[in-house]
């Protein structure tokens, strides 16, 4: 697919010849990024988009052979020495929706939050029911039910996908033809809300921003008062075999340790993930 360099044209103060966001917060979805977006909208030098989630670079109705980058510059204040971000996590999973963001800023910084997979199935399993999208059970859902994404145009599919965005390899590997590694920051889930400090320390710094002297709020990050909905174990040993496998190639790809994820009695340590 020819993927142009977007003409951006929107607004004064910077010029939109030059307009370009810094970093973006690409993936996964039910991996507590929108907890990321408010910690990160409280630091007075980054600026996040106003709402979460523009979808930019997954819409499919934009030319783009000829992108006008005027709805995503439109949620921001152009006010200088700011660094500015958004995060739509099916940006990683979405066909084409990388290239599409390296053709706008191929010096982007990129996040990428995971979460362990089986996990963040049920529980996009969960919010699709929530919504009313769903109707199948999360054991026809991850089993019959995905024909639905296979039968899709693209392969891909916003809503069904419960398995199919497990696979982070497949997702993650086409970022080294796109971004330089040191442009690209991974993180797990489970740290931003067990160990939030360091984490979220590490993506200050990532960014070029300064770390917090204060410290940092935690009503997103309060633990577990009573056991979330849990899985089958039919479907948790399902799942399990369907990813675990692929846990060393990510580990290559993003340098980060899975060990925690293969324990049998993983716990998640967060609320706002369930």
């Amino acid at each position: 697919m020819r993927v142009q360099t977007p003409k951006c044209a929107h607004g004064a103060m910077i010029a939109a010849s030059e307009r370009r966001l810094d970093f973006f917060v690409v993936g996964v979805q039910k991996a507590g990024t929108t907890a990321l977006h408010e910690m990160l909208s409280r630091r007075p030098d980054i600026q996040m988009a106003s709402g979460k989630e523009v979808h930019f670079f997954d819409d499919e109705t934009i030319n783009w052979n000829e992108p006008d980058c005027d709805r995503l510059h439109s949620r921001f204040s152009w006010k200088p020495a700011r660094v500015r971000g958004e995060a739509t996590p099916i940006t990683i999973y979405w066909p084409n929706a990388l290239e599409r963001l390296h053709a706008y800023n191929p010096n982007a910084k990129i996040i990428v939050a995971l979460r362990h997979p089986a996990h963040r199935a049920f529980s996009h399993w969960r919010m699709e029911r929530e919504r009313g999208y769903e109707t199948l059970s999360f054991s026809e859902a991850i089993r019959e039910g995905r024909q639905r994404v296979t039968a899709s145009s693209n392969g891909a599919h916003r809503v069904f996908s419960y398995v199919e965005r497990g696979y982070y390899d497949e997702q993650i590997e086409r970022l080294p033809g796109l971004f330089p590694r040191e442009r690209v920051h991974f993180y797990k889930a489970n740290d931003l809300f067990a160990r939030p400090r360091e984490t979220l320390g590490a993506i200050f710094s990532f960014l070029g921003a300064e770390r917090p002297s204060y410290a940092i709020e935690t009503e997103y990050v309060t633990p577990v008062p009573s056991p979330p909905a849990r899985m089958d174990d039919g479907d948790l040993t399902l799942l399990r075999g369907e990813f675990e496998w692929r846990f060393d190639r990510v580990e290559r790809l993003t340098g980060v340790s899975l060990l925690d994820w293969r324990a049998p009695d993983y716990e998640e340590p967060m609320r706002s993930l369930v």
